[in-house]
């Protein structure tokens, strides 16, 4: 899954002027110190604020088509859309069946995390669970490949000899399912090149390498007698967590700090695939569609928070729906109303000047308050911002939140529909006509109310009442970490029934 970090711009210094770089690129100075009505002056700015984010049926509708449209360009040929539609090489999903002992390795961030489940099959399913999370130090984010990778290794090899009620079978080597939220072009169910590490991680050595390679050569050096069996997505293994424990999922999409999705394709429908298909005759398509622009209705707020990003231009979608980014566009909103309209009075707090200070859970915290004076929202507002804020202010505060994340989760509804109708589309029926899943995962889904009955909402308004009962959108939390261990299974050099 993608998640792409931001540059800091430089706050400007504390005084009684502040500057303060237009939409046309002009250089502005503004006077800390204004009096005037907070109601007449901001209106017309929160106004302007809801109109470039309505989300009405023609737009989410516009949203929608494109999205399907932009799934079938990409699955024509690489670099037919801004979806890049990237081949998982999961032809095999999880049946029920799998028995045995299989780890997950997640490795996607400054953490990552070991797992390992004991499977009994379609009588006993889960039999035991077990994981840990490992910090990987700081200097080596930026030391050698085999630094890193030997870290990792040592990491597991401690974490599989706690044995507790964990039992391979005699003769087998274990299998882990790799989960590397990196970019790599995959080119087997086991192999996969880096592209290049992104998150704060420079490591030398890597880049145009099996990233599968790297990982067992560090076991082999370490004396461990493992081997990884497939190389996973995080979006994928969601799905894959989820499919097996209920064989209509169909999507999975993950709402957090970042965002993808990912879905069951049919391979004689991806033209780009060539040679003789297995079996099962589908896989599992990533979309990183996060990178998907179309029809977004955008504010001068997300443009300029974009052209302030280490990747303008790029992953719009995610920087209008995911995690990382709503709390950014509303104190880019609340500036603008403290500077033009004197929210909170007759100073601008300085601390509100400081690129993501307001975070993703502070609005969902105070979108939460229930209380008649909203006391979360002064408390919030006061903690991070450092303003001493009224009520009016604090119920406007509370619009402008609600405004980016009901644009955000009514959005994210319309992708998932995109997803469906093209499924839909070729399928005749076997979407809309029956109970289809999509599994959600991800902070933002889980810990944001507000923002799944928006999506939920989205999706019904599309589809209709009727048609909308068929899909169910189910939270599976933490999907991803069995996912991969039942992707180990499935991909078992020893068969799925061992």
């Amino acid at each position: 899954m993608s998640v792409t970090a931001m540059a800091t711009a430089t706050s400007p210094a504390v005084g009684s002027i502040r500057s303060r770089r237009s939409t046309s690129g002009v250089t502005r100075f503004k006077m800390a110190v204004r009096s005037s009505s907070i109601s007449l002056a901001v209106a017309p700015l929160l106004t302007k604020l809801q109109q470039d984010c309505a989300t009405p049926l023609p737009v989410l509708r516009n949203v929608a088509d494109s999205m399907s449209a932009d799934i079938r360009a990409g699955l024509a040929v690489d670099g037919g859309s801004d979806l890049k539609m990237i081949l998982s090489y999961v032809d095999s999903l999880p049946t029920g069946d799998e028995k045995g002992l299989f780890y997950a390795l997640d490795l996607g961030g400054t953490n990552f995390r070991v797992l390992r489940v004991q499977l009994g099959g379609k009588d006993e399913r889960v039999i035991a669970t077990e994981s840990e999370q490992v910090s990987i130090p700081q200097d080596l984010m930026s030391a050698t490949s085999e630094d890193l990778f030997d870290f990792i290794a040592s990491a597991l090899a401690n974490f599989a000899k706690k044995g507790g009620n964990f039992h391979l079978p005699p003769g087998r080597r274990s299998e882990i399912g790799f989960t590397f939220s990196f970019p790599v072009k995959q080119t087997s169910i086991d192999s996969g090149i880096l592209i290049k590490w992104t998150k704060g991680f420079s490591v030398s050595g890597t880049a145009g390498k099996d990233v599968v390679g790297c990982l067992n050569e560090a076991m082999d050096r370490k004396g461990i007698d493992m081997r990884v069996s497939a190389l996973v997505n995080d979006t994928v293994a969601t799905l894959a967590g989820a499919r097996y424990w209920d064989d209509d999922v169909m999507v999975a999409v993950i709402l957090g700090t970042g965002t993808n999705a990912c879905y069951v394709e049919r391979m004689d429908a991806i033209p780009k695939l060539q040679g003789d298909f297995p079996p099962s005759g589908r896989t599992i398509v990533n979309l990183e569609w996060g990178a998907y622009r179309k029809g977004l209705p955008l504010t001068v707020f997300d443009r300029d928070m974009d052209a302030a990003s280490i990747n303008p231009g790029e992953q719009i979608f995610e920087k209008t729906i995911s995690g990382m980014y709503l709390g950014e566009i509303a104190r880019r909103a609340l500036l603008y109303m403290a500077e033009e309209g004197s929210l909170f009075g007759k100073s601008v707090p300085e601390k509100l000047s400081m690129p993501f200070v307001l975070r993703t859970p502070d609005l969902s915290a105070m979108q939460q308050d229930t209380t008649d004076d909203l006391q979360t929202v002064g408390s919030v507002l006061y903690d991070v911002a450092g303003v001493e804020s009224a009520l009016n202010s604090r119920k406007i505060v509370l619009e402008v939140c609600d405004t980016i994340v009901k644009r955000a989760g009514r959005l994210a509804g319309a992708g998932i529909v995109g997803i469906l109708q093209k499924i839909e589309e070729d399928t005749k029926g076997a979407i809309f006509g029956k109970r289809t899943v999509v599994a959600m995962d991800g902070g933002l889904y889980e810990r944001y109310s507000q923002y799944r009955r928006y999506l939920q909402e989205s999706v019904t308004e599309l589809l209709g009442p009727e048609t909308s009962q068929n899909i169910v959108i189910e939270h599976s939390k933490d999907g991803s970490g069995i996912g991969a261990a039942l992707l180990a299974a499935t991909n078992s050099k020893y068969g799925r029934n061992c």
